[in-house]
């Protein structure tokens, strides 16, 4: 992917800032820049971008467990934050977040926010500042500071103690090309995070909080409605309840948590008692002591479904798992689910006991 050219820009320069990356602090640093001057600031508080740095990362880190690496200050500085701001949730929309970092007098949140202005601000210019032969890391930082104050080699801002300022032939190309600058960033992002997560799902999709979660009524409707119908009610595969359709004591749930596998694939999903899915949260099933009993439910969702509805969408998505519809087999569904759960208890997901 590449960023729009310019006649009078230096592009290469900002493209470059990428090429040598070993934590995500550059990638959240530019998109913070990005989405404070789409909202008209060109003369941007330090704390602010820091903020926008955590919260763009705050849903990531906390609901998706995805791992930046353990030498990642992000990660690091949002799992402290987590735990010292107690009205905080995992979940907490953006704006909120945004605010309470902006303005928190929590020790521990401003040592964490503030704690970026040791590197990133001027190793991110870097590039239009590179490092002269014997120059000292201190001795360059000065000299960044002081040289990007006259946007010496069009440099993208300029640095100050506590704020930094857009430098005005950057403006339109910056705003014009937002979207786009900010697309790159995730997809350079999203290279970062794959190497360090070879085994977890759909990166790019775990990088910006959804707007709302997909509702799961069409796969209620439309593939366990009638398995419901068929059999009457199902055991709860958790709590040995007995669930009825018309009653609705039950909820659409994930077996491995949507917050690890996100997707509403239909080999996933299965009715759970409603009480217990709202502690459960995402947490992770005991494969050996719960995989038979989900394995014999979707068995039997599958058989009804293939005789009442084969050509149906939902039976389609048995084939990420199997050749065909011919059979539900037990081994290549185990061989699907087991890696699953142990990769999200690797990544940080607790088990239903823990």
């Amino acid at each position: 992917m590449n960023l729009p050219t310019s006649n009078n820009l230096p592009i290469n320069k900002l493209v470059s800032v990428f090429r040598s990356t070993s934590a995500t602090y550059k990638f959240y640093w530019l998109l913070a820049i990005i989405e404070l001057v789409e909202e008209g600031h060109l003369k941007l508080e330090k704390r602010k971008i820091f903020a926008r740095m955590i919260s763009n990362s705050w849903y990531t880190i906390n609901y998706f467990h995805v791992s930046y690496g353990k030498q990642d200050n992000i990660q690091m500085a949002v799992e402290r934050i987590l735990n010292a701001e107690v009205l905080l949730t995992i979940d907490e929309k953006k704006q909120s977040l945004n605010q309470r970092l902006e303005t928190s007098e929590n020790k521990v949140t401003i040592k964490e926010l503030m704690h970026f202005d040791k590197n990133v601000p001027h190793w991110f210019l870097t590039p239009w500042f590179p490092k002269l032969a014997g120059e000292t890391d201190n001795a360059h930082c000065k000299r960044i500071y002081a040289d990007s104050q006259s946007f010496l080699n069009d440099s993208l801002y300029a640095l100050h103690k506590n704020f930094i300022s857009i430098n005005p032939i950057w403006i339109d190309y910056l705003r014009s090309n937002a979207k786009i600058i900010k697309d790159f960033c995730y997809w350079n992002l999203t290279l970062f995070l794959q190497v360090r997560n070879p085994n977890v799902p759909d990166i790019p999709n775990k990088l910006i909080k959804p707007a709302i979660r997909n509702s799961l009524a069409k796969q209620t409707n439309q593939y366990w409605k009638p398995v419901f119908k068929e059999i009457g009610h199902i055991d709860c595969i958790f709590t040995d309840t007995k669930l009825y359709f018309d009653e609705k004591n039950y909820a659409l749930d994930h077996f491995v948590p949507h917050a690890f596998v996100s997707h509403d694939l239909i080999w996933n999903l299965l009715p759970i008692e409603k009480k217990f899915n709202s502690s459960k949260s995402d947490k992770l099933p005991l494969f050996d002591k719960h995989f038979h009993k989900f394995y014999e439910l979707q068995k039997l969702a599958f058989e009804i479904n293939k005789q009442y509805s084969s050509s149906s969408k939902y039976m389609d998505e048995f084939l990420t798992i199997f050749p065909s519809i011919d059979a539900f087999e037990k081994d290549k569904f185990s061989n699907t689910i087991q890696p699953l759960i142990t990769i999200a208890s690797n990544n940080g997901f607790l088990f239903m006991n823990e």
